[in-house]
């Protein structure tokens, strides 16, 4: 596979700088060596089939660039690049790619060696575990040791990972650029899904529609698209039902630029172009959510007062409907609203989709907080204070998933909770989500997907109605 070098020669020696800058902050948190693999692309069914590739997050961090079969080392702010040349015959299938040394160039390594090089550097260095399987045992072979989860860790790949979490947690100029380019891109991306919906017949085509925005800018997809009717569905990945005029069409997709970073949005409209009277209703409810949080998104705020915030703005609007029963807090205290809104209200977003995940709760939650077994809390992914230049999503919902509402021990403890009677109205009403990116600025914040509106009359006002 021929390397991609997404940084134009213009602005080179910018990207080069950043590095360093982002090598040296490393340099000052770890004293010991640091070992960081790039990956390599899986093969589906033989050798020369393979997925598309996709480098470790964290190498692309350092390194910039999503180098195949690379390693890079990291010690006192200085970058070795460990990667072989492409065998002469590479090229008749993939094209001529750059050499060593000019790669080594442009990220601004010190040093560029042959991979069998590596082991004489490997002694005492720290690193975190990769996802693919071959790389994960080089890893342990040329560190001659075990690497286990960073979260499982107790020695230097923890203090690593807790260094790199420090760093990746507050995004610099050249971050915010990238993610700024994913957000339009996701944007435009949504406006098109909507533009088609109402000239096709199925999920498939609305999803070819988005997508086609994404590889037309010569990006990619953060995470498989979710395109689907049955929005309570968390994360869907079927694509093959008609859609039908009265279905709500959930579209959670998001650009991915071609260094990495990410964005992540979602919408829900009607396939129809208007709302019915019960999924304006809903809709209505879960916005309210959404605007409340980014309202109060600023330095400072915990994230987990957030999503409360949603819960509460949830259950009252869930009361308000005739749908729950009783007091709004008592109702979040019991979990109740979690019948609808079982997932957290969003996420860290950057080089990932789910940012740094990888690393367990790490990076998602502060020091000494661990994550909670309670029924409206176990899926929050993110339990910190807000800080500038942070990047995160704000996505509450409204979901009728059979396997929660039709649980006989829930049902019985919800039997006052709920006026089962009157939800059944609202049968129309299988998914909702609303979803934006919010950087945290130090005055506030910052909506990256501003340009997509989400109030009820902009959505059916962007769909085309045939």
């Amino acid at each position: 596979m021929s390397v991609k070098l997404p940084i134009p020669n213009a602005v080179s020696a910018s990207l080069s700088e950043t590095l360093r800058q982002r090598r040296q902050r490393l340099a000052e948190r770890v004293d010991f060596p640091v070992l960081l693999w790039a990956g390599r692309a899986p093969a589906r069914n033989f050798p020369a089939n393979r997925f598309p590739f996709r480098a470790s997050s964290h190498f692309l961090y350092f390194a910039g660039l999503p180098l195949e079969n690379a390693v890079i080392h990291l010690e006192a702010g200085k970058l070795t690049l460990f990667m072989d040349e492409e065998s002469a015959d590479a090229a008749l299938w993939h094209g001529e790619k750059p050499k060593r040394a000019e790669i080594a160039d442009r990220i601004g390594a010190n040093m560029a060696l042959p991979l069998e090089e590596l082991p004489a550097r490997a002694k005492g260095a720290a690193t975190l575990a990769i996802q693919s399987p071959i790389v994960y045992q080089q890893q342990c072979e040329i560190l001659a040791r075990p690497v286990v989860a960073a979260s499982l860790s107790d020695g230097i790949d923890r203090q690593l990972a807790q260094a790199v979490v420090a760093l990746r947690l507050v995004h610099d100029e050249a971050a915010l650029m990238e993610l700024r380019q994913a957000a339009a891109a996701t944007v435009a991306a949504h406006k098109a899904g909507m533009a088609t919906t109402s000239a096709v017949r199925s999920e498939a085509e609305v999803r070819a529609s988005m997508e086609r925005e994404l590889l037309a800018r010569d990006m990619t997809c953060a995470y498989s698209s979710i395109v689907t009717i049955h929005g309570e569905v968390l994360h869907n990945d079927v694509y093959s039902h008609s859609i039908q005029p009265g279905d709500l069409l959930l579209a959670d997709v998001g650009a991915e630029t071609a260094s990495g970073w990410a964005a992540d949005v979602t919408r829900t409209w009607p396939v129809s172009g208007k709302f019915s009277a019960t999924q304006r209703d809903l809709y209505e409810v879960v916005l309210a959510a959404h605007d409340a949080c980014i309202e109060q998104a600023r330095p400072g705020v915990e994230y987990r007062d957030l999503h409360f915030l949603a819960c509460r703005a949830i259950a009252t609007g869930l009361v308000d409907l005739g749908i729950l029963k009783g007091n709004p807090d008592s109702l979040v205290e019991q979990d109740a609203h979690a019948l609808f809104f079982p997932h957290g209200v969003g996420h860290l977003l950057g080089l990932d989709v789910h940012d740094m995940e990888d690393l367990g709760d790490l990076a998602g939650y502060a020091k000494g907080r661990s994550r909670s077994d309670r029924f409206g809390l176990s899926f929050l992914r993110l339990d910190r204070p807000l800080k500038a230049g942070m990047l995160v999503t704000i996505e509450p919902g409204f979901y009728q998933v059979p396997a929660i509402l039709n649980d006989p021990a829930r049902r019985d403890r919800y039997r006052h909770a709920v006026n089962w009677e009157r939800l059944a109205e609202f049968g129309d009403v299988r998914g909702i989500r609303i979803e934006d990116d919010i950087s945290i600025a130090a005055d506030g914040h910052a909506v990256l997907t501003q340009d997509l509106p989400a109030d009820v009359d902009a959505i059916e006002q962007l769909i085309s109605v045939s």
